[in-house]
Parts: structure tokens; sequence; C-alpha cells
């Protein structure tokens, strides 16, 4: 054997080691694994059921350093078996002699391989089955313990699930949705003061949201208050200028309440590029007109350009332009009548977007020129002299011999092809004037007076 705590070797009829002087002891002789198995299984089922605690690391460690050196030692099977044959070898060479003493307390070997199956028989069985029962009875506790720390729990987090769904639903009611929810669900009851009072709410929560505004006009346009509904965008946009949602908001507003129109003049005042990137596909540019507004002495054209894709309208009485109420643009507008047109004209986009009108007034004022000259002058003539009418360029030449006016509408006068005689023995007043071949504009009468004779 091999001493345990000097490691020096120990003669196998000694009982102390020579060396450090330390006792061995020796287990009785009965089957160890009985004891070993149970106290295994209990630890196995101890371990199962059971988490380690920091305090049973403690324990542990504790008991390990401060273990007797001189704790019983356990000797293996095989070294047993060898213990035991040498014993039985040593006795049977001694037969005959008087009976080993039990020196040290030690039993006979045949004794303690009796008392030791004796123990392996009653003792650890009965053990075990003590063990087995309250290993049961810990279970038991353990299984009602977690049992019921299980129903608390569930109960507990049922109790917090419903604090919390209570407080969402609480902090719903009075959030910004909420409010508008709530303001909607008035105005389905047609109790606009409470529906006014919720999107007020709203507003001061987050004025930047859209929502509220579109439910407060809402109430107007359930009304049949257009006007008023169109305020609320309005002044909502004064007041935040760059704000596209509100922009956008508006714009579908007007589109859904059939005012397209109003769009372009909604555009126009906002100078906020991003907004007006964001609603690009609204904006219409406004045509262009190809001559500058003025006095013109003669017949003009005027011709209208949009942007690709666009489709222009116009009107010539200074009435606002659509594309129900206006001539669709397809060729330049001819100014030949004389006085003052004024031109409006819109453009249309893919969308049916209209831009804002632009219009030009234009005169037209053709130039008089003097009243014709009609020889000879006044006096007393011959019969049968000729009058003669001078007739510019661009003009013809109308006259009347019975003192009235020329008009070429007049049945009385007469268009002047050449000289004119003169009636004999009378008194003649001769009339005359100039008509203008492009716009009919007259000249002012020229008048002679002419006596005859023969």
């Amino acid at each position: 054997m091999i001493c345990r705590h000097c490691g020096a070797e120990i003669p196998d009829d000694q009982l102390v080691c020579p060396e450090c002087g330390a006792e061995v002891q020796i287990v009785p002789d009965y089957n160890p694994l009985d004891d070993v198995l149970a106290r295994e299984v209990k630890g196995s089922v101890e371990g199962a059921t059971r988490q380690i605690q920091t305090d049973d690391l403690r324990r542990y460690r504790r008991d390990t350093r401060t273990q007797n050196v001189n704790a019983t030692r356990v000797l293996g099977q095989t070294e047993m078996h060898r213990i035991r044959q040498e014993y039985r070898g040593g006795a049977a060479r001694s037969s005959g002699s008087a009976p080993r003493r039990n020196t040290g307390g030690m039993k006979n070997v045949s004794d303690s391989r009796q008392d030791g199956r004796a123990d392996s028989r009653n003792q650890p069985g009965q053990k075990r089955n003590l063990s087995d029962e309250a290993q049961r009875q810990r279970r038991q506790k353990r299984l009602e313990a977690a049992r019921k720390k299980r129903r608390n729990l569930l109960i507990t987090i049922f109790c917090l699930l419903a604090l919390i769904v209570v407080g969402v639903v609480a902090a719903y009611q009075n959030s910004y949705t909420g409010m508008i929810r709530k303001g909607y669900n008035a105005i389905q009851s047609r109790d606009y003061d409470a529906a006014q009072n919720y999107f007020e709410r709203a507003v001061v929560k987050d004025k930047s949201r859209p929502d509220a505004y579109v439910g407060q006009a809402e109430i107007f346009i359930d009304q049949d208050d257009l006007d008023s509904a169109e305020d609320v965008f309005l002044t909502a946009i004064e007041s935040q200028p760059t704000n596209t949602e509100l922009y956008q908001a508006a714009i579908d507003f007007y589109m859904d309440t059939e005012q397209p129109a109003k769009i372009a003049a909604l555009l126009q005042g906002c100078e906020d590029t991003k907004v007006l990137n964001a609603v690009s596909d609204y904006i219409s540019t406004a045509p262009e007109f190809s001559l500058e507004e003025g006095t013109y002495s003669e017949v003009q054209e005027v011709s209208l350009t949009a942007d690709s894709g666009e489709e222009i309208y116009y009107t010539t009485d200074g009435t606002e332009p659509s594309a129900e109420a206006g001539t669709k643009y397809t060729e330049p507008i001819l100014l030949q009548t004389e006085g003052t047109t004024e031109i409006r004209a819109i453009a249309v986009n893919s969308k049916g977007i209209p831009s804002v009108s632009v219009s030009k007034k234009y005169t037209i004022e053709f130039p008089i020129v003097d009243a014709p000259a009609v020889t000879p002058s006044t006096g007393q003539y011959s019969g049968g002299d000729q009058i003669t009418i001078t007739v510019p360029e661009g003009y013809t030449a109308y006259y009347t011999m019975d003192g009235s006016t020329p008009s070429p509408d007049s049945g009385s006068t007469q268009q002047y092809t050449g000289p004119v005689s003169m009636p004999e023995n009378t008194q003649t007043t001769f009339n005359a004037i100039l008509v203008n071949n492009d716009n009919g504009k007259s000249t002012e009468v020229t008048t002679r007076s002419y006596i005859t004779t023969n």
C-alpha cells in the first residue's frame, strides 16, 4: 500500500506508515459500491431537481480545504480483493496455531465480511427507502411551490398587461390621433362645436401636421361652406409658409371640391423652393405672348406659347378662360378691328391643373388720311365740266351729289371710278370721302358747290 499522506510504501502486515506514522484505517469488508451507488443516486436526484446555489459552492470549497487529514481511506475493490487473498493465505499457513488476536480493534476478516454483508443487506436498503420517500416529499413540495410561484407570476403578468392596456388606451385617447378620431366622430353626429374643439386640441399638440386642419375644413364642407373651409388652409399656410404637407392638403381640398383653378393662385404665392419641388406636378406655367401690349396702327397677330404637354385656352373679351369656357389656341390671334382688345389665356397641364391667367391689352388705331382732294373748287361752271377726286393707294372714293354724307352702305352714294360730269343749269352740292380698304375707316367729307349754266 502507498501512504496517502507522505507517499511512502507501507508493508502489507503493518497498519502504521513507517515514515510519517499516519495510521492506516481499513474499511470493514463489505461491498462499498452499495453506499457509493446510494450516494450517487441521491446526489443525482437532488442535482436534477435543485439548482446549485452560491452558498453550496462556498460550503464545498470550505469543506474540501478543512478535510481531516486522518480521514478514513476507502480501498478500491481490486485492492480489497488482494488483501483478502493474502490474509486467507496467511491464515491457512498458520492453521493449528491459536486464533489471531484482533489488534487495533480489527475484526476477523470473515466476521467483517459477514457484518458488511449484513449491513449491506439491511441498513443501506432501509436508508434508501427512507431517502426515496424524503426525496419524493421534497419533490412534491418543490412542485407545489413551483406551481404556486407560476400562478402568482401569471397573475402579476396579467395585472401588468391590464395596466399597460389601460395606459395605452388612455394615452391614445388623449393623443393627436385620438383627438382626430373623436373630431370625425363628432362630425358624423353633427356636433360641430365638439368637433372643432377636438381639432383645435390636436393643433395645440402638433400644429405642423395637416390632419387637424383637414378635419376643421371638413366641418365647413359638411355644411356646404367652401369659402370657410378654404380659409382654414390659407390661414394655416400663412403662419407656416414652408410646410409642404399643408400645401398638399390644400391642393387635395381644391381637387376634391372641383376647384383646380385655385391651385395656381395658391402656388403662385409660394416662395419656398422645397415646397414647389414637392408639388411640381400641380404647377402649370402661364402662357407667353409674342406681342407686347400697346397701341398699333396696323392689323396685328398675337402668338401664345406654353410648356410642352400643356394646352392653351384664351378669351378676347376680358373674361376668365377655362377649358370649358375658353377657345383652345391652335393658331395666332388676328387683331384687325380698330379698338382695344384684351386677351386672357391659361395653360392646362396633363393633370388638368390650370395655370394662373395672364392678359394683355392691344389697341388698334388705323391712321386717318386727309379729306379727299376734289377739283374743280366751288364755283360757277358750264354744264358738262368734269369733277375729279384724287384717290390714294389702298383707298376707295365715294360721293353724293344731293348734299348727303357719302356712305358705302347708302343707296344715294356712288363709288368713284373716274371723273364725274357736272349737271347743266343747276346748283349741285358734291360731297366725297375716302374709305380705307383694310379697315373700312372713312375720311372726313370734302364738299364742293357747283352752279352750272349753258
